[in-house]
């Protein structure tokens, strides 16, 4: 398949930095975001604004939608103006958003009874893995099309997995969020130890970071943790969102994880005290005394 022509909604702190490798690359792509002004940048090096989700899916091959939350999700896409009003047959949606399996397997109905294939791709590796292309994506939905469009994903992401049909995708990023969420609690706490016996966080990070403990949140946030850097890679309140949904599917499943239930109700607590567009790195805020 030759797809030259690449849609993206949704350029945001993760999607912004998506749509400047696939410009990079030399590939035509349009944009639409809700607030024109933060895409300046862009429009600047070479993206073409769309008004609308729909504009920006018009002859569009791949279409990429980067939101915020499952309601979003569903107005960019089966809204008025959404994709699939303007995507045209034989079109791709690669939908990256965290979001509900659920409504990752009816975007996937929908669109296949218009020609259109959807892919539900959530990504994980923050800010930087979208800086550096080394984001990790998860699909879920035809093996064909992941198949056609894994040269494309290769633009930005390092590790790119097919998990298997449509949910899939969504339902592997929940396992991401898990084990993130409760392994966040141990970073802090592990930094909050260190600060009370005196110790150097940096010269405690050297030896445990690539020890037994050594994880992704240990080797780049806790840095950030010890700076009190809390801008986001990753937001507070969209970490609320996927551990609700987390939550949510694992009550269907009965499924009980005690782990996961604590560290919801700890970010949930930052976000009534005002820090959700803190990044998740910003949960050393509650041990601070």
């Amino acid at each position: 398949m030759h797809m030259k022509k690449i849609a993206f909604i949704g350029t945001g702190v993760m999607g912004k930095s998506i749509v400047k490798h696939l410009l990079a690359k030399q590939y035509e792509v349009s944009i639409y975001t809700r607030t024109k002004e933060k895409a300046q940048e862009l429009l600047t090096i070479g993206a073409l604004w769309a008004p609308t989700p729909k504009a920006a899916a018009h002859d569009a091959d791949v279409i990429f939608t980067m939101v915020g939350y499952p309601q979003d999700v569903a107005q960019v896409v089966l809204g008025d103006e959404g994709v699939l009003q303007g995507a045209k047959e034989g079109a791709i949606i690669v939908e990256m958003t965290t979001s509900e399996p659920t409504l990752a397997k009816q975007l996937y109905k929908e669109a296949k009874q218009q020609g259109v294939a959807v892919l539900d791709a959530p990504v994980s590796g923050g800010d930087l893995g979208a800086q550096n292309g080394t984001l990790s994506i998860m699909i879920g939905g035809d093996e064909a099309v992941f198949n056609q469009v894994q040269p494309l994903l290769a633009v930005f992401c390092s590790t790119i997995v097919y998990q298997g049909m449509a949910g899939a995708g969504q339902h592997a990023k929940m396992c991401n969020q898990i084990a993130i969420a409760s392994n966040m609690i141990g970073v802090c706490e592990a930094i909050s130890y260190a600060e009370r016996a005196g110790l150097t966080i940096d010269t405690v990070l050297a030896s445990i970071s690539t020890g037994a403990a050594g994880s992704w949140s240990l080797s780049h946030l806790a840095p950030r943790m010890a700076q009190k850097d809390y801008e986001p890679g990753f937001y507070i309140k969209h970490m609320v969102k996927d551990l609700g949904i987390a939550l949510q599917e694992a009550k269907q499943m009965n499924l009980t994880l005690p782990g996961l239930e604590m560290a919801n109700e700890m970010y949930q607590k930052l976000v009534a005290q005002g820090y959700g567009d803190n990044g998740t790195q910003a949960l050393i805020r509650l041990y601070e005394v």
